[in-house]
């Protein structure tokens, strides 16, 4: 089984996404991260662009790596300078790791618009960069970039460009879509130019701007590039870069080929979500393989055919990603998706007339702008209610929230809520930075006494969207909720409350999340 190798470029060409920003700290967790799942090269940077990046490779020189080798990044020597002179050379080296990559000018227009220089200069100034770092025991990726359009335009310079870094030592010769123009028929048949023209091993780094960058990272692959450069989740500038999720999943579980460590596969969600958290992005449902929505089915006919026979809608098995099916309930449901999402746990797989009843609640629910497909603590509350496992534990009495503003002070929230707890009185008061967190806090105040438990429940997400915009300002709101908690599949749970007043809509949606709790923590005790 011919093994392709996974050059991950997150650390660097990933952080040129707009909105990514990643401390010394964040490199030094998600380089550990990629090494464990068996990425075989991780580029941490360009240790001459800005104090961040050289101190990342500084304090990665103490890092074990397992598997992965660290690569720096770098450009060519400048114009009119000798190899050994040129600064960024020596951040290179002085960068002390055992690989580094060099990217350099294969369009003629870059090498005469963009840096000045003839094409002979050009042509001297990536085999000096190439042969000086491999004089002083560095192995070198050459990046070709904008080698596609660059060949395009003028083929013999664009395979000259090649030639004279694979004479000067590159181990790997690297072939960039910049621009991510391309489309895989065109890389294909360059990626077969290039086999022809030179014997060093080629690899693919392609962007998305046309979105098939992962079709041309496999139509180069197919073609003989043995090595795919990319990011995790395909951040990156613009439209982003190849997203290496996609591209390993269909190496290894479709074109059988050999990438990342054995058995490694299904940790491929885990890494992607790791990385989305460590660079404080959201997850993206849809995202082939690793979204949370890869897996989720929600039209009834398909949950009845999934039941039966997974594959029948599922081109791989999820766990083999490490990711995990998902039933969505919905007014587009049937009983089948009731049956799957609830049946097993409250024993009414056979039961239809529960299920009806459940779906009729389900769709009442929707019709007045509810949505339980990301709110899986509110449809279990409905189930419990139906089935007699629903617990009170607590009764609202009143809630009040009040904003103090004044053109000297910020505003100031302060909420009041009043619970029967135990048919007796219970009141709290509390501040928080607005509406929702001033009752969130007054809530838990009023309950931590009673039920200490709640402390290990963190709100971590709050969203709202209007449900009917016709309606203007008197319009229904929808919040939704995402809690972690100890309870839930994954540690998240989400819960949705719906209203004409935001604040209302919010306190159903926290108590939902409290109740959701306090059940869990009761039914652990027996």
């Amino acid at each position: 089984m011919q093994r392709i190798e996974i050059y991950d470029t997150t650390l660097r060409d990933g952080t040129q996404g707009e909105g990514v920003s990643l401390s010394v700290q964040d490199k030094l967790m998600i380089t550990r991260k990629l090494d464990e799942l068996g990425v075989d090269f991780i580029e941490g940077g360009y240790p001459l662009s800005n104090p961040k990046d050289a101190q990342f490779f500084e304090e990665a020189k103490s890092l074990k790596l397992a598997h992965a080798k660290l690569v720096a990044f770098g450009m060519t020597r400048r114009k009119g300078v000798k190899a050994e002179d040129d600064t960024g050379m020596g951040a290179l080296r002085d960068a002390e790791t055992p690989y580094v990559t060099v990217v350099g000018k294969t369009w003629d227009l870059h090498a005469t618009e963009v840096l000045g220089v003839s094409l002979q200069e050009n042509l001297d100034m990536i085999a000096d960069s190439v042969a000086y770092l491999t004089k002083v025991g560095r192995k070198v990726v050459y990046d070709a970039e904008h080698f596609f359009d660059g060949t395009a335009a003028n083929t013999e310079y664009g395979l000259k460009t090649l030639e004279v870094a694979a004479q000067a030592g590159a181990v790997l010769l690297c072939l960039c879509d910049t621009n991510g123009g391309s489309l895989p028929e065109r890389v294909a048949e360059f990626v077969k130019l290039a086999a022809a023209r030179v014997k060093t091993p080629l690899g693919i780094h392609p962007h998305n701007d046309s979105g098939v960058a992962v079709a041309n990272a496999l139509a180069a692959v197919r073609a003989g590039a043995i090595q795919v450069q990319g990011t995790m989740n395909g951040i990156g500038e613009r439209c982003g870069n190849v997203d290496l999720t996609t591209v390993i999943a269909n190496l290894g579980l479709k074109m059988g080929y050999e990438c990342l460590l054995p058995g490694s596969m299904m940790h491929l969600t885990e890494t992607a979500r790791y990385v989305y958290e460590i660079a404080n992005l959201n997850l993206v449902n849809g995202q082939p393989f690793v979204g949370p929505s890869a897996f989720a089915h929600k039209g009834g006919m398909h949950v009845h055919a999934v039941n039966k026979l997974a594959k029948s809608y599922e081109h791989v098995e999820p766990e083999s990603v490490g990711n995990s099916r998902r039933i969505l309930v919905s007014e587009l449901s049937g009983v089948s998706n009731i049956a799957a999402k609830a049946g097993k746990k409250f024993d009414i797989e056979k039961d239809r007339g529960t299920q009806k009843r459940i779906l009729d609640r389900v769709t009442q629910l929707e019709a007045e702008g509810f949505t339980f497909e990301a709110s899986e603590a509110s449809f279990e509350l409905i189930v419990r209610r139906e089935v007699g496992r629903y617990k009170k534990f607590f009764d609202l009495d009143h809630y009040r929230c009040a904003v103090n503003k004044t053109a000297d002070h910020p505003a100031v929230t302060h909420a009041n809520v009043s619970l029967l707890i135990g048919g007796k009185e219970v009141l709290a008061t509390a501040e928080g930075d607005g509406p929702v967190n001033a009752i969130d806090n007054a809530l838990r105040q009023a309950l931590l006494p009673h039920f200490p438990t709640l402390a290990n429940l963190r709100l971590v997400d709050y969203k709202v969207r209007v449900v009917n915009s016709t309606a203007s300002t008197a319009a229904k709101v929808r919040v939704m909720i995402e809690f972690r908690s100890p309870h839930s599949a994954g540690g998240m749970f989400g819960t949705v409350g719906v209203s004409e007043n935001v604040i209302d809509a919010s306190w159903q949606a926290l108590v939902d999340g409290v109740e959701y709790q306090l059940i869990h923590d009761d039914e652990a005790k027996t």
